[in-house]
């Protein structure tokens, strides 16, 4: 069966909303719950996936949305341990481990945190972002380790996503960068969108995109014999873009230890110190950790502040540069 609704722009709709025309023309479904099909990249204007409602319409444009469930009732629970840091009636405090993903999507369906949270909690978890996102109120990549909040109910969940709308919540991250980002302390402010060439990039545009920002200090710069210049670089995020912090760097000239879709391709050294560069090696996606997490409580509506522990990887380069500093 065929659950994609199809529509041509007539010249009246051009210039409208997205999520706008859409909501006029399905009048069985919500302006809400389009905008999470357009989100969670179930809309394509012409040939390209969608994931701005904003987006704005042109005449002759040819619109497809699949309302079909998308594997939303095969989620499956898994037996996969947690890292838990803190729980209470309302909210998880979740340590991500490097190489979870947050939630299904394609190609990986059984082996993410929501399968995870789906075996300790079952239906104990907010539904505002339907049966593939459990509790969740926000995300980081793959292969970035560091804290997540869940949320317990829809009370908290809709608190926590206000916080985060409002750009209220305090998060931190620590990364390693090869070479000095100047000026060594700043805010970085671009727009943010897909990168044309490759729709699984992120690139910083002048013209088009969503907001994004950056703050950003050097902690320590690693200046070491037979070992390139590396920065310990802490970033709070005023924006939660999709690669944001990878995609600011990139723009800044420089790019994260291990990241292999911003990075420089295969890197080749003249001289290289062997204990770090086969800790390098063994350095499973980049060097990049969600450490600091601050909020108000959707309960107790107080202040509250979480702290983790680096990755293993990430913590052995960096006591190796700081011993080889010392």
């Amino acid at each position: 069966m065929d659950n994609t609704i199809k529509f041509s722009v007539d010249l009246k709709n051009s210039d409208k909303r997205l999520d706008v025309f859409l909501s006029e023309n399905i009048n069985h479904l919500t302006r809400s719950f389009l905008k999470k099909l357009i989100e969670n990249k179930r809309v394509k204007l012409n040939n390209f996936v969608q994931t701005s409602p904003s987006t704005k319409i042109k005449f002759k444009d040819f619109i497809y949305v699949n309302i079909a469930q998308n594997h939303e009732q095969s989620v499956m629970a898994k037996k996969i341990k947690l890292d838990i840091i803190h729980e209470d009636k309302s909210i998880l405090i979740i340590n991500k481990p490097k190489g979870m993903v947050v939630h299904p999507g394609a190609g990986n369906y059984s082996n993410t945190l929501v399968n995870a949270l789906l075996h300790k909690y079952k239906k104990n978890l907010s539904d505002i972002n339907g049966a593939l996102r459990p509790g969740i109120v926000h995300r980081i990549d793959k292969e970035t380790s560091g804290l997540l909040v869940i949320a317990k109910n829809n009370l908290a969940h809709s608190f926590l996503s206000n916080q985060f709308s409002e750009h209220t919540i305090k998060r931190k991250y620590l990364c390693l960068a090869w070479g000095v980002i100047r000026p060594m302390s700043g805010k970085i402010s671009t727009l943010i969108t897909r990168d044309k060439k490759n729709r699984q990039l992120m690139t910083v545009s002048d013209v088009r995109g969503k907001h994004a920002v950056t703050n950003y200090k050097t902690i320590r710069v690693f200046d070491i014999k037979d070992i390139p210049k590396i920065s310990l670089i802490e970033c709070e995020l005023e924006t939660g873009r999709t690669h944001q912090i990878r995609v600011h760097f990139k723009y800044k000239a420089t790019s994260l230890l291990g990241d292999k879709q911003y990075g420089k391709k295969n890197i080749r050294f003249k001289k290289i110190n062997n204990e770090f560069f086969i800790k390098l090696n063994k350095l499973s996606g980049q060097a990049l950790h969600a450490k600091t997490l601050e909020f108000i409580h959707p309960t107790t509506k107080k202040w509250v502040s979480f702290n983790s522990d680096l990755p293993t990887g990430f913590k052995k380069i960096l006591s190796l540069l700081e011993n080889l500093s010392s």
